[in-house]
């Protein structure tokens, strides 16, 4: 385990997906993984509850390709954001880029309409 909670709960879900578990526990959460998760629930990738009482977050795999937290995270600006598209997607239509913006945890559509930057955090399609 890390320091960075975001990184060790995408793996988790990773981990329990190679070897084809369709639900798992994580036991360390953060406001940030918690956003995270919410728009892979709204894109249909996966499904998740918060058991406060137990401090852990059960994880349903529905239909998840990948997931994966950038390291570093990057700093992008709104003209920049393609180039960031272009390494860590399979395609231009396929998957979502998350970003850490001052508005929030944005997909990278909402950064481009709302023309705003910020820290790439994760990927996941």
């Amino acid at each position: 385990m890390s320091q960075d909670i975001v990184a060790d709960g995408l793996n988790e879900i990773m981990n329990a997906k190679r070897i084809e578990k369709r639900e798992l526990v994580i036991k360390r959460y953060s406001k940030v993984l918690l956003n995270l998760f919410e728009m892979m629930k709204t894109k249909g990738h996966i499904d998740f509850e918060v058991d406060a009482e137990a401090k852990t977050v059960t994880v349903k795999i529905v239909k998840l390709n990948e997931c994966k937290a950038v390291k570093p995270r990057y700093f992008v600006g709104v003209g920049d954001i393609d180039k960031y598209l272009r390494r860590f997607l399979p395609s231009r239509n396929f998957g979502t880029l998350v970003i850490s913006t001052n508005k929030g945890m944005l997909s990278h559509l909402d950064a481009l309409k709302e023309n705003i930057g910020g820290s790439v955090v994760a990927y996941f399609y």
